[in-house]
């Protein structure tokens, strides 16, 4: 991670914080490394549950909600939200509403219509906002933007996400939201691609070249659930480019030992497989391979660097446009499908428990070497779309922009 900015001497920018546990933990954590260096000022923070002993300062006002906090918190430059992914909109908004800039953790909103509703309201304010998809700081990035131009992988033909990694009974227990579509009527959508691993298809889409809703011309979605839950845990998402190229995100929580993610562009000449989670690129072309780690910009840091001198964003709201396009096709695609109970065994016990779905390592590898769906690919417990199961119907969502 890029150490933040040297100190100017402007005022440090006036931050409040609203969610201070669970991710808002890493965020409070890079606050007090970012207030060591005079940037910023956490002068409040708000959640119903108050914050562990000493992790926010003894100056920082602490309030059970935002809206007890911003009317006692004037001239505020940037409100953190790090909360339950059904509260994101309104309390985005309502952070706009004041003033502020704001970073807002991923997903950005539950709905299109919601991240629409924040469009407009930071355009009417002016304010900035940055999203919470820390692996789009990366300086790979740059570099594999670098790599294509040279055509050192030949065209590219194809983007793949692969994510494998375990999530036990006591991850859905955390929290009443945990692997919900919807509370009380509210939309939530968690799920693999929206949330744990939602990295994994933002980074595939940035590498892509699609940033905003009219970059992308289709999303087609698989989902299915081994887990007793609402949303789905194992699932492929299978996008195409208004410049045509595919775009495959093959993800499952039901493995057997995880697996750092990772991004592969495939090329007439050879692939690149970024790692995000540690910034890794491996090059392979002509059976030679090389490999680099680089460097990561802070986020907040990035928003402070924007509020001061202009740079553009690392994460945008507008450039996550394409990203809900695909939260929308699973908000809209009907339930994910149950996986048949012969198909997956249990590690562990009690809470401590995973489900691991028979074959999936193998699964997840074939359908993004070859861009295939779970069904098409013919697993067992993939039921074709649309025959359904148990009377039911298989999700196989479609949105075209």
């Amino acid at each position: 991670m890029t150490p933040p900015s040297e100190p100017t001497t402007s005022a440090p920018a006036r931050v409040a914080q609203v969610g201070v546990h669970g991710f808002g933990t890493h965020h409070l954590a890079n606050l007090q490394r970012l207030q060591s260096a005079a940037a910023v000022e956490l002068v409040a923070v708000a959640d119903p549950t108050p914050p562990a002993e000493g992790s926010v300062p003894e100056t920082a006002a602490v309030f059970n909600s935002l809206d007890q906090l911003l009317p006692a918190t004037p001239d505020l430059d940037v409100v953190i939200v790090a909360t339950p992914i059904q509260t994101h909109a309104p309390l985005g908004l309502a952070a706009l509403a004041s003033g502020a800039d704001l970073y807002l953790e991923k997903p950005p909103v539950a709905s299109l219509a919601d991240y629409y509703r924040l469009q407009e309201a930071a355009a009417t304010t002016g304010q900035a906002v940055q999203i919470g998809f820390q692996s789009l700081g990366s300086h790979a990035l740059p570099a594999i933007e670098e790599l294509l131009a040279e055509g050192r992988i030949g065209q590219l033909t194809g983007i793949s996400a692969t994510g494998k990694w375990v999530r036990d009974r006591a991850y859905y227990k955390r929290s009443r939201w945990a692997g919900k579509r919807t509370i009380d009527g509210v939309d939530v959508v968690d799920g693999v691609a929206t949330n744990p691993l939602a990295h994994a298809v933002a980074t595939a889409l940035r590498i892509a070249g699609a940033r905003t809703t009219a970059d992308v011309a289709s999303v087609e979605t698989e989902l299915f659930r081994a887990n007793d839950i609402e949303s789905d845990d194992t699932s492929v998402i299978r996008i195409r480019t208004a410049a045509g190229l595919p775009v495959t995100c093959a993800l499952t929580l039901c493995v057997d030992e995880p697996v750092e993610p990772y991004v592969t562009l495939q090329g007439t000449l050879g692939t690149a497989v970024f790692h995000y989670t540690l910034d890794r690129l491996e090059v392979s072309v002509n059976g030679e391979s090389t490999e680099e780690t680089f460097g990561r910009d802070d986020l907040t840091a990035n928003l402070l660097d924007h509020r001061r001198d202009g740079v553009p964003l690392l994460s945008s709201l507008a450039d996550t446009g394409a990203f809900m396009l695909v939260l929308e096709a699973i908000r809209t695609a009907p339930l994910p499908a149950l996986i048949d109970a012969d198909h997956v065994r249990w590690v562990g016990e009690g809470d401590s428990a995973h489900a691991v779905v028979e074959g999936i390592d193998d699964a997840i590898e074939r359908a993004t070497a070859t861009h295939s769906t779970f069904s098409e690919l013919g697993l067992p417990w993939a039921v074709p779309a649309g025959t359904g199961q148990d009377g039911g119907t298989v999700p196989a969502g479609v949105v075209h922009n």
